[in-house]
């Protein structure tokens, strides 16, 4: 029995979407007849998932993509739910559709019972879940493969399920630091071109009558009124434009390593990304050794979850240094990217044989790091774009006061 995705319309003439369970599209076709639903389309859930996994390899299908994607809420939630499924006992496919009938978003039940129809088909779940790579990475995968093989899935999907919420955890503190000072920046811009566009030249025009010379700074100030006025649209334009062409330009691999390469170069920038990467690096590389992936695989996936290209590359050097007989911290160290804390708690996992339990334990360090540097960062930013607005803000005022001073002088 397989899952269905279907578009009907009601006895109201409108149009209803779903997902359900049949044996062919001429059973579910009945069973929405028998809902006193007339059916428009009916179509293979596992249809669209694989569909959305082969216009991902052409860069297309924006929106088949979009419905094959699961956030890591989502992702963690059903993880949880299954992993509890799962330990109580009951059988894997019965899981799945229990975790997919409790689901709220129609992509998720699609996704999840799709992956029960290949397991009835006698695929692994690892293999069933490698049909949509787009929802489950191969991190995931990897993870899932260990617990079947080893018999413990339950309690590797339970690990699998706190490493997906710890890292929306994670996510949520970066966009939370980054929303005050940027919707700040944002206000003081549309302030000061507001000033710019609507109440300068009218305050201004008060001196076009005036035969005195004006000031240098009220001149600037005329000057840059008039240049907001007749070109600000066209300016416009122009950032949204470079943005576009920047944005395009970074999905080739060179401008891409560039812009890495300079993020490691910047100051603050360089050791927000640095900790980032590494307590990604840290976290994956424990959870998968810890669920008995190979130490070269799980290097490989580790290497996979960080975001700088360069690091990357420092990761696939640990990777050949350790395939050629090194050990893990003398990789590490060699490689020159990896902070010196993490490299000592490595070697120290491998002296003593806790691995897995340093590499936590390092990965919490660099999150409680991260915290402190994106406290400074945002402690920085925050009352840099105060004193910008304040001292446009001024600059408008003085320009503007200065002929009125003279102009009551010469009175």
């Amino acid at each position: 029995m397989g899952a269905f995705s279907y578009k009907a319309l009601n006895e109201a003439g409108k149009t209803v979407k779903g997902i359900l369970e049949g044996d062919s599209e001429r059973h579910v076709r009945s069973q929405l007849r028998a809902k006193k639903l007339k059916p428009l389309e009916v179509e293979s859930a596992g249809a669209e998932v694989e569909k959305a996994g082969e216009e991902s390899l052409n860069l297309s299908g924006w929106r088949q993509r979009r419905a094959s994607r699961l956030s890591s809420r989502d992702l963690s939630i059903i993880t949880r739910q299954l992993a509890s499924l799962v330990r109580s006992g009951l059988p894997l496919d019965e899981a799945l559709h229990a975790t997919a009938k409790q689901a709220h978003k129609p992509n998720i039940k699609r996704i999840m019972l799709h992956v029960r129809t290949k397991v009835l088909e006698g695929f692994s779940l690892a293999q069933a879940l490698g049909e949509n790579p787009i929802a489950f990475n191969e991190m995931y995968r990897a993870l899932v493969r260990a617990g079947e093989s080893s018999g413990y899935l339950g309690p590797v999907l339970e690990r699998l399920a706190d490493y997906t919420q710890n890292s929306q955890i994670v996510q949520q503190r970066l966009k939370m630091a980054m929303i005050y000072p940027v919707v700040l920046l944002v206000v003081s811009m549309g302030v000061i071109t507001g000033l710019m566009a609507f109440v300068v030249p009218k305050l201004v025009g008060v001196f076009a009558h005036s035969h005195h010379e004006l000031p240098v700074l009220t001149k600037a100030l005329v000057a840059a009124s008039s240049f907001v006025v007749n070109y600000g649209i066209y300016v416009l334009i122009a950032i949204v434009a470079l943005v576009i062409s920047v944005r395009r330009m970074l999905r080739q691999e060179a401008y891409k390593r560039s812009w890495h390469a300079l993020q490691l170069r910047l100051p603050v920038i360089s050791e927000l990304v640095r900790q980032i990467n590494s307590a990604r690096f840290a976290a994956t590389l424990s959870l998968l050794s810890a669920s008995g992936v190979p130490l070269l695989q799980a290097l490989t996936i580790a290497g996979q979850v960080m975001s700088n290209r360069l690091l990357q590359e420092s990761c696939e050097q640990v990777v050949n240094a350790v395939r050629e007989g090194s050990s893990l911290s003398r990789a590490m160290e060699n490689a020159g990217t990896f902070p010196p804390l993490l490299v000592q708690l490595v070697s120290s996992g491998e002296t003593n044989g806790t691995l897995p339990q340093q590499l936590d334990n390092a990965a919490k360090d660099q999150e409680r790091e991260l915290d402190m540097v994106l406290g400074m960062a945002m402690g920085l930013l925050e009352p840099f774009t105060i004193v910008f607005m304040g001292a446009s803000v001024c600059l408008i005022v003085l320009a503007i006061l200065q002929p009125i001073f003279q102009m009551s002088s010469l009175v």
